[in-house]
């Protein structure tokens, strides 16, 4: 099994596999390898007579017959033939496969594209896949947390291959993380969407940028609000938690966990041996760029208060609940938990 890490540089380098199981939760790696394939391996006039894209939904009977038919032909142009199988999660019926799997056909490439999960790895076709020459990739979401991090480095890739020099606010890709979640083919579009757009000129791109051209609530986030409590701004966190508080975008739970999630952190930080940039970032799995803010709130609370900040959280996801609260409002539930986190 291997990752899309090792199997883009074996591609680039023409060494192909005779069959590809792409297959995973996270489908950006897998439309990039198979896009790839797609896109390199033929050139456009061989494309019209060897290259040949079919969608498990097209298949009668849910049965990968018809695509290992095409994969046993031979090139007509007399190089590779691609066969690209497209949504193969609703295929029911492999044997086809598992018979081809004997005897591949060695000028050509079949690429099967499984998405949101994996066929079951107990059955004795995929259990000796591999040994007949196949390749699995497995395309496994990130954690949410490990989001930021990647997005910071997905800037940097496509500024390089653009050619564009341009400074990337750190808190961008912790904003884009957070509200744009972690599906990567949506991240992509939307950094895409906003360098397509950049003014002409622009030399940096910030918040207030990524604000205005993604559709992100234009007045306050979740960054700001940590910013706020660090720097002890009383009033301003209580703006900030105010029109969270009363804006359709910015549901409590979570703004709540988003903030939980940081002082969980800033507990563990408290406790690390080495606080250096790049050894408390991977032991935390946040981004680098972020540790300053650790570093300068263990300076503003220290490990008891921390820990007794995060049993404020729970109380106060609790009450938002309905648990021990008959009236309070969420607006009030925000002006007790700042209070309790700043004094």
């Amino acid at each position: 099994m291997t990752t899309y890490d090792k199997i883009m540089p074996q591609l680039q380098q023409g060494h192909y596999a005779p069959v590809y199981l792409l297959c995973g939760a996270e489908a950006y790696y897998i439309d990039q390898v198979s896009d790839w394939l797609e896109e390199h391996v033929l050139d456009e006039t061989a494309k019209a007579f060897d290259q040949v894209v079919i969608y498990g939904k097209d298949l009668p009977s849910d049965d990968v017959s018809p695509v290992i038919s095409q994969a046993r032909g031979m090139a007509m142009m007399g190089g590779k033939k691609v066969v690209i199988l497209k949504e193969a999660q609703t295929v029911k019926k492999w044997e086809a496969l598992a018979l081809y799997m004997q005897n591949v056909q060695p000028d050509t490439i079949l690429v099967i594209c499984y998405k949101n999960g994996s066929p079951d790895k107990r059955l004795s076709l995929w259990k000796d896949f591999e040994k007949h020459g196949g390749v699995i990739m497995q395309s496994d979401k990130l954690k949410d947390y490990q989001m930021a991090a990647w997005i910071a480095n997905y800037f940097k890739q496509i500024l390089a291959e653009r050619g564009l020099v341009l400074k990337v606010d750190p808190k961008v890709p912790e904003l884009l993380a957070a509200y744009i979640g972690a599906e990567m083919n949506t991240v992509v579009a939307a950094i895409r969407k906003l360098i397509d757009g950049l003014p002409e000129g622009q030399t940096a791109i910030d918040t207030t940028l990524v604000e205005r051209n993604i559709g992100i609530s234009k007045d306050y986030n979740v960054f700001e609000l940590e910013d706020a409590l660090i720097a002890g701004d009383v009033l301003k966190a209580n703006r900030i938690t105010q029109y969270f508080a009363h804006s359709k975008d910015h549901a409590m739970a979570r703004e709540l966990a988003m903030l939980y999630s940081f002082f969980a952190n800033l507990m563990l930080f408290h406790y690390l041996p080495d606080k250096s940039e790049y050894v408390a970032a991977k032991a935390l799995g946040v981004a680098p760029f972020t540790i300053k803010n650790y570093a300068a709130a263990a300076r503003r609370w220290n490990q008891m208060k921390t820990f007794r900040i995060i049993g404020y959280f729970r109380d106060t996801d609790a009450r938002m609940k309905g648990i021990n609260n008959v009236s309070a409002k969420e607006d009030a539930l925000w002006q007790e938990l700042i209070y309790k986190i700043l004094h």
